[in-house]
């Protein structure tokens, strides 16, 4: 736990460089704005299916039919569900957006300045970072429309939406928070051995997705603590292998390289 509260102020730390604060701003703002127009375009035709679907359901529909008081709350409970239903959908747009592009961007300028001791090894690359990100978004829109009868229940939606963009976050971040620095072997070995304290890290981030005005940048955030954990981690397992860390150069000098 105290590995997770020290990504997560070391990440507060970053947003003072604008640098960095910029790339944890679009993404959510391009992706909220995607999908807001699509849902106020969409919204009374799925309303109107998912409607029409429930009624067609033999042992309910005849439910609604007889009582008007059944099918206005039914009405109010799938409105709530497909509103609920794009906050993931805002998420998983933003977590591929940031996986792809923005997070390799500021893992450079986090790395320059406060990993500056860790060799780059260089065990990953931008195009695995995309395949990752496309093969976990996937998964997740896979997981999400399996759980869409659950929304129908209050309150389940939401621990479902929490519970997979936890996943979503350690899977596709923790392979970009180490591309760089990590080797091959460390590249599938760590994410491993720390899938438990990764996914922690990754629902707790999630939960700010439902925090207005968090919300914004909260897939961004999520890259960044991820960015700062999964580099400690390879700092403390390089010092316990007897990898000898050099002092780290000034930010204007190019990084160093360790030497075992």
């Amino acid at each position: 736990m105290r590995s997770i509260l020290l990504a997560f102020g070391r990440s507060l730390r970053s947003l003072a460089r604008r640098d960095v604060l910029w790339h944890l701003l679009w993404p959510g703002l391009a992706a909220t704005i995607l999908w807001v127009g699509i849902g106020v375009a969409s919204w009374t035709t799925v309303v109107t299916a998912i409607m029409d679907w429930i009624a067609g359901l033999s042992w309910v529909g005849s439910w609604l039919n007889a009582s008007e008081a059944a099918a206005a709350v039914t009405l109010i409970l799938v409105k709530i569900a497909v509103a609920f239903l794009f906050v993931p959908l805002i998420y998983l747009t933003a977590a591929v957006v940031v996986a792809v592009v923005a997070l390799p961007m500021m893992l450079e300028r986090v790395a320059r300045k406060d990993y500056a001791d860790l060799e780059m090894r260089r065990g990953g690359s931008n195009l695995g970072s995309a395949w990752n990100a496309l093969a976990a978004g996937g998964l997740f829109m896979l997981a999400l429309v399996a759980s869409l009868p659950l929304w129908l229940i209050p309150g389940v939606g939401l621990v479902v939406s929490v519970l997979l963009a936890g996943w979503l976050n350690q899977r596709a971040f923790g392979y970009d928070a180490l591309m760089l620095h990590a080797d091959r072997d460390e590249l599938a070995r760590l994410p491993k051995a720390l899938r438990m304290p990764m996914l922690v890290l990754g629902g707790s981030s999630a939960l700010l997705a439902y925090v207005p005005v968090l919300n914004l940048v909260a897939p961004a955030f999520a890259g960044l603590a991820f960015v700062h954990f999964m580099l400690e981690a390879l700092r403390r397992e390089r010092a316990a292998n007897g990898v000898v860390i050099l002092d780290p150069a000034p930010a204007t000098k190019s990084l160093p390289r360790t030497v075992e």
